[in-house]
């Protein structure tokens, strides 16, 4: 059966994506047009009651919210494709740590300067500076922990690449590639080296070809 993947595909439905194409799994993606509020139309909202994207229909099952999803497949599929989530009890409490660290500790702070930085203009919210500087900030002191942890394991987890890797991938690569903080990853040598692995991932790669086009007509392929 094929996975139907509601949503564009870049942001968060490429956490989803990535997942999929590890574990192997088929889908197709079922185009929504956030910048026409296709999201917010009513067929939509029966599907996702917050209006946000992805969504999933694993025949009659429906999920959203993209972490909750890359769970579900890694658990569902866990003997087809990569092992996401670990051999034992130990392994996959550790993989749940660094994927709450990535969603409460990492995600907040970069999807402010994403936002900032890459939407305010194309979506016509104010630009804010202090809340750019603020973040810039915190994220600093979170990859300087993230520093520390990969300078004893080659993954978050451990020795083995995991979700809590895989959920990192959608919003580092605009942190990198499209909104001007690079350094904030290349000053780091062992997250500069753990970036550098996870994103040349073949699934990666394949994902970012999903959408070769560019968005917002700005150039920018997101």
């Amino acid at each position: 059966m094929v996975v139907k993947v509601y949503g564009p595909p870049y942001a968060s439905a490429r956490r989803v994506l990535v997942c999929l194409i590890e574990k192997e799994v088929k889908f197709e993606i079922v185009p929504v047009d956030i910048l026409k509020g296709e999201n917010k139309d009513p067929k939509f909202l029966k599907l996702q009651p917050f209006g946000e994207i992805p969504v999933i229909e694993d025949g009659d099952f429906t999920l959203y919210e993209s972490r909750a999803i890359i769970r579900y497949y890694a658990d569902k599929y866990k003997a087809q494709g990569a092992n996401l989530v670990g051999n034992t009890v130990e392994e996959k409490g550790v993989i749940e740590q660094w994927l709450e660290v990535e969603g409460q500790n990492y995600h907040p702070h970069v999807n402010n300067l994403v936002l900032q930085l890459l939407f305010s203009s194309k979506l016509g919210f104010p630009f804010d500076m202090k809340l750019v500087e603020e973040s810039e900030e915190k994220l600093n002191k979170v990859l300087d922990i993230y520093e520390e942890r990969l300078s004893k394991s080659k993954y978050l987890a451990g020795d083995f690449f995991s979700l809590a890797d895989l959920s990192h991938l959608p919003f580092t690569h605009y942190l990198v590639n499209a909104i001007g903080k690079e350094y904030m990853i290349r000053d780091r040598v062992h997250v500069s080296a753990w970036w550098d692995d996870i994103s040349n991932r073949p699934s990666w790669k394949s994902v970012l070809q999903l959408a070769p086009v560019t968005s917002l007509k700005e150039g920018i392929q997101l």
